[in-house]
């Protein structure tokens, strides 16, 4: 088992979340997860990771249709958010682009979700690797992982 997976593991038992831990596949874009785990697109819960001019890293925790709106995005932070690298990806959450989890990172970023998710009793995240997601309630979630609900999409 690779150590993001362990470490996505090890969080959702710390956290105490109700999730199972599924290899369905290449998952790598929310189109591929959906298709692999046999859901709605918008049941895909996509952590984007931003860096702020500050150095601040944030996780915009959107439904898998959704898209980012950089303004808003920008006006929740309260400074110029620009994408992250792979580099920057890896140092602040120890998972590599494509498998970033909402939990379990090394440092932990500052998170915003996406209120479309909520719209589902069950949502799939990358579980630290590109083959692997978790199902969890997207309220159980959020409350988990102390984000912060607010609208952020185009």
């Amino acid at each position: 088992m690779s150590k993001s997976l362990a470490r996505v593991r090890q969080a959702i038992t710390d956290l105490g979340l109700r999730a199972e831990v599924l290899a369905p596949g290449p998952s790598r874009t929310a189109e591929a997860a959906a298709e692999a785990c046999g859901c709605a697109l918008d049941q895909i819960a996509k952590s984007l990771i931003f860096q702020g001019e500050s150095g601040a890293i944030y996780l915009f925790l959107t439904a898998g249709g959704n898209r980012l709106d950089e303004v808003k995005a920008a006006a929740l932070a309260g400074e110029t958010l620009l994408r992250a690298d792979a580099a920057t990806v890896r140092k602040s959450t120890g998972f590599a682009i494509g498998g970033v989890a909402p939990i379990g990172h090394l440092t932990a970023p500052r998170i915003f979700a996406d209120p479309r998710l909520l719209d589902f009793e069950t949502v799939f995240a990358a579980a630290g690797t590109p083959n692997h997601v978790f199902s969890v309630a997207p309220a159980a979630l959020f409350a988990a992982c102390t984000a912060q609900t607010a609208e952020f999409t185009a």
